[in-house]
């Protein structure tokens, strides 16, 4: 199934979101919970999987759908269908602070690999599917990396990135390594491994995990600066226990709850 052609815009900085322009009769599929705003004359679905292959039986849609609870995904989408006779406009929001990335798989011959919670939405017709690790490297160590999404057929999809993106077009040969949780994705043609950091002091002290990732070219890879697991952690670390933090902002700071009787660390 071909997927439908959409027209879209991209507002925003830090907290971005994209309206996607539908004609009569278009649809685009998102993630459950990334809706934000939509004209009068557009429909709402929930739909089992991504709905790009509704016409396949029960046993097409069920597999579909569970295909997404191999990724960490709910079983269902949700689909968005113009149903009047202008124009419409339907937006998607950024979960978090972060960049939304058009991906226009005509370009990539079809079909790009994520990480498995990049998948924002995307234009009816587009198969979200997984992308098994076929190296033992990357199932045991592969952290984020291990399960990764894969978009395919001629539309365009969107992704979302944390922090600020940088895309890198690979030479042949090209190596670029870098921390799992920071690859959004990238193109078919790219080999993807886990290599081990090494060195002692590394290991013990380094603070950047025992492992990286290893993106070698021909193709395009896509960085973020901010995953979210990372962004989760510093929040969580952030939390004072007990509820309670009178020495933030002071200049004696921890040294204040000692002095108020509070000595936990």
């Amino acid at each position: 199934m071909n997927a439908q052609e959409i027209d879209y815009q991209i507002f925003g900085e830090e907290m971005q979101y994209v309206e996607i322009e539908l004609d009569p009769q278009e649809a685009v599929v998102a993630e459950a919970g990334s809706f934000m705003m939509m004209d009068s004359d557009i429909k709402m679905d929930t739909i089992f999987g991504d709905g790009s292959n509704q016409d396949t039986g029960v046993l097409g849609k069920l597999f579909s759908a569970g295909k997404r609870l191999l990724t960490g995904e709910s079983l269902f989408m949700t689909a968005f269908l113009n149903i009047g006779h202008g124009k419409k406009q339907v937006s998607f929001a950024s979960p978090y602070p972060g960049k939304i990335i058009p991906i226009d798989l005509s370009e990539f011959q079809g079909k790009f690999i994520c990480q498995k919670d990049a998948f924002l939405c995307a234009a009816k017709g587009v198969s979200v599917g997984i992308e098994f690790s076929k190296r033992l490297g990357r199932g045991l160590f592969g952290g984020e990396g291990f399960i990764m999404q894969k978009l395919e057929g001629d539309g365009m999809a969107f992704v979302h990135a944390g922090g600020t993106t940088a895309k890198k077009v690979l030479a042949p040969g090209e190596t670029l390594r870098v921390d799992t949780g920071c690859i959004i994705g990238f193109t078919q043609n790219v080999d993807y491994d886990i290599e081990f950091v090494g060195g002692i002091k590394n290991t013990i002290f380094g603070g950047e995990g025992l492992f990286y990732a290893t993106l070698r070219g021909p193709g395009t890879v896509y960085i973020q600066s901010l995953p979210f697991s990372r962004l989760a952690g510093r929040v969580l670390a952030s939390i004072p226990r007990g509820g309670k933090d009178k020495g933030e902002g002071s200049l004696l700071g921890g040294l204040g709850n000692i002095l108020d009787g509070d000595n936990r660390f």
